[in-house]
This record gives structure tokens, C-alpha cells and sequence, in this order.
């Protein structure tokens, strides 16, 4: 994973730019989406980086910091976001959607099972069809 982390921001305390690491991953970049804060270049990513270290060196803990972070950006903002009536549809969707898949699949073969059960062809048919394919097969080859 590539850390977007500039020289800059760097904390001179090992201890506490570790603390920011730690908290930076667990933070999504409102731009990116799906990259959280630490590996973002988005300049926003930047500005909650920065707003990161500077709560941990004024002394909030890593839970205040991402407490401070999700008031103001919602959620939204949080790599895991709580389950509450707000993310419902967020920690539903993947199993929704799954069903959706299996019913649509589950529907499909079964309507490709129907079709050729409805077919019902004599034997004289059969043996039709298969002369036609045998003559294709020929024609093709010469």
C-alpha cells in the first residue's frame, strides 16, 4: 500500500505519527471513495491528514479524533461505518444484490430447461435435424 503522506505532515514523535497512521486508515477520503486518507493524494485527503495530527498533538485520543472527524463529515467518512437505520441500506446492499444475482440466474436456467422441455420433437424430427447438421457440417467442408 502506497502511503500519499507528504514530508511535511510528518510528526517529528515516532509515538504519535504512528497514532496518525493508525487513525489515517481508518478514515475514507471523501474524494477517492475507496482509499482511505493515508494513501489518498486528494487534497482534501491531505487537509483530514493534517486535521489528524493536529488533534493528536493538542492530546485527543485516537477514538476523539475520528469522533471529531464523523461529526463533521457524517458516516460516510469512516472506512467501517457503524450499523444504525442511516448505513442499513450500505450493510445491506452486497446481500440484496447477491439474491438479486441468484434469483435472475436461478430464473434463467430454469426458463432454458422449460424451453426445451416444450420442444417435444418426433423421432422423424430428431433424425431431420440431424441430417441438416451432418449436410451443414459437409458444405462447410468442401
Amino acid at each position: 500500500m502506497g502511503f500519499a503522506v507528504e514530508p511535511d505532515e510528518v510528526l517529528e514523535d515516532p509515538d504519535l505519527e504512528a497514532r496518525a497512521r493508525v487513525v489515517s486508515t481508518q478514515l475514507r477520503c471523501v474524494v477517492c471513495q475507496n482509499q482511505d486518507i493515508d494513501s489518498s493524494n486528494a487534497g482534501v485527503a491531505r487537509d483530514l491528514r493534517i486535521l489528524v495530527r493536529e488533534r493528536l498533538v493538542a492530546g485527543d485520543s485516537n477514538q476523539d479524533v475520528i469522533d471529531h472527524i464523523q461529526e463533521r463529515y457524517g458516516d460516510y467518512v469512516l472506512m467501517r461505518p457503524p450499523l444504525n437505520e442511516r448505513t442499513i441500506a450500505l450493510w445491506a446492499a452486497p446481500f440484496l444484490l447477491g439474491g438479486l444475482a441468484l434469483l435472475v440466474g436461478w430464473n434463467v436456467l430454469r426458463g432454458a430447461r422449460d424451453r426445451r422441455e416444450h420442444l417435444n420433437l418426433t423421432d422423424a424430427e430428431d433424425v431431420e435435424i440431424l441430417q441438416f447438421i451432418d449436410e451443414t457440417k459437409a458444405g462447410k467442408k468442401s
